[in-house]
């Protein structure tokens, strides 16, 4: 396996960013499993609420900001390349969502970075299979970096379908 290579945008001012070497951990602990993946570069971008807002509108037509947006990268017919994609993570929601599901930001954010890169390796939960299977990687990853169950009832007492299926 290659190790994650992270291009690390910040557009805003905010404390609790995670580091450069827990994004690379996060990331390295979903392309682990996926032993044959040669994709290992990938952009995170930290952006406030109306970037977010904006980038969801214009890609996923919903007027408002949400946790994790994943772009992966289509690479054009007999070209390799190791691009993966562009995740874009909204600083004020993830704060809100870990206060509402009394969770740490540290613990969300890492959700969040597992989550969106499975998006990125074309996995995703718009079906009830999709989303038991994908909710059981993010479970599988997250505790082997030592973070609890995220869709434990006691962190997601606030949640609700369609919040998780904006993700």
């Amino acid at each position: 396996m290659n190790l994650p290579l992270i291009d690390r945008q910040v557009t805003i001012v905010a404390d609790g960013l995670p580091s450069q070497a827990e994004l690379e951990a996060w990331v390295a602990a979903v392309l682990g499993r996926q032993a044959d993946e040669p994709r290992h570069e990938l952009t995170i971008r930290f952006v406030d609420a109306a970037e977010s807002q904006a980038l969801n509108h214009r890609y996923r037509h919903r007027n408002a900001s949400t946790n994790v947006l994943s772009f992966p990268f289509e690479s054009p017919p007999g070209v390799s390349l190791p691009l993966l994609g562009d995740l874009v993570i909204c600083h004020p929601v993830v704060v809100r969502e870990a206060a509402e599901q009394d969770k740490s930001r540290h613990a969300h954010y890492a959700h969040m970075v597992v989550h969106g890169t499975l998006h990125l390796l074309g996995h995703d939960h718009l079906e009830d299979d999709e989303a038991e299977a994908m909710e059981t990687l993010e479970r599988e990853i997250l505790a082997s970096l030592g973070f609890a169950d995220p869709y434990a009832p006691s962190n997601r007492d606030s949640d609700t379908e369609d919040e998780r299926a904006d993700a």
